[in-house]
């Protein structure tokens, strides 16, 4: 008889209800960048976005934040996660004009899988059969939907898996560090690194916005903040194993946004990949309540 999880049933499904709130702020940030990338720089867009983070996570916490922050014993943990997502990004956007946007999105959203093998060898979690149900199958639907065809080259293609790696182990790092550390300082630490390391960048790629990029630039500080305090909130209540198949429902936000602002209507394979996406999550929604309404039938009867 395999052993029973401990896992707090409802937590686990308010860590899931979080994560997809979360993952769609990011889609509202990933839109704008999409719109503001083809006039500014990469690094200004992520320095403005990371400079209001900040300060949304100086306002939550202020001084005690700070103070938590200078006695904590996670500094490493924290500084590690952030150059590893700092190194996704840059990777994943590099990778960018030498690949179709199909092929990136299909090995970018290998990051889920390697969340979840990372979280059984360094968090010694157990990953039951329909949560690898609602990897494996969510991720099917990724290649279904983006339909990739030939590779541009081994180096981008490597360059994007790289940064699938490196987000699937950040993934795992914000599980850990979230055990002892706050929401409020891990948004401060990853966004001050991002906000240091990208203004370093924009000196030599500077391009004054005018104001309307400038607001929207402050937008994606917004929405990548909240959507950061909800991820952040989410791996407090779920394993990292669980909350990695609810980043596919970015993809169809993204579908959403695209037809909404670039009027991109997909075709029926994306339509198709979509459906498994979606029933890959509900398996596992399904698994979690049906695995809640049993812990508590044994807990009323002890």
């Amino acid at each position: 008889m395999p052993p029973v999880s401990h896992e707090p049933p409802l937590p686990v499904m308010k860590g899931i209800g979080l994560s997809a709130m979360g993952y769609a702020c990011f889609s509202v940030q990933d839109a704008t960048v999409k719109w503001l990338v083809s006039h500014y720089p990469v690094p200004e867009i992520l320095m403005f976005r990371s400079l209001v983070i900040v300060a949304i996570a100086l306002a939550i916490g202020g001084r005690r934040n700070l103070s938590a922050l200078a006695h904590s014993r996670n500094k490493r943990a924290l500084v590690v996660r952030a150059a590893l997502i700092l190194a996704a990004w840059m990777s994943f956007y590099n990778a960018a004009p030498f690949l179709g946007l199909a092929q990136l999105t299909t090995l970018y959203f290998a990051a889920p899988i390697i969340a979840v093998v990372l979280s059984i060898f360094v968090l010694g979690e157990r990953v039951d059969g329909p949560r690898w149900i609602a990897v494996i199958g969510g991720f099917c639907g990724v290649v279904l939907a983006s339909n990739p065809s030939a590779t541009g080259g081994l180096v981008p293609v490597g360059m994007a898996l790289f940064a699938a790696c490196c987000w699937g182990l950040s993934v795992v790092l914000v599980r850990m560090i979230s055990r002892t550390e706050t929401t409020a300082n891990q948004m401060l630490v990853s966004n001050g690194f991002f906000a240091c390391a990208c203004a370093i960048m924009v000196l030599w790629t500077w391009t004054t916005p005018d104001w309307f990029s400038l607001a929207l630039m402050f937008g994606i500080g917004v929405a990548g903040g909240l959507g950061q305090f909800l991820l952040y909130e989410g791996f407090r209540y779920a394993p990292a194993s669980v909350v990695a198949p609810v980043e596919y429902t970015g993809l169809l936000w993204a579908f959403i946004y695209g037809y909404a602002i670039w009027a991109d209507i997909p075709k029926a394979q994306v339509f198709a990949g979509a459906g498994l996406i979606i029933a890959s999550s509900l398996v596992m929604i399904w698994f979690e309540r049906r695995r809640a309404v049993r812990l508590v039938a044994l807990d009323t009867r002890v």
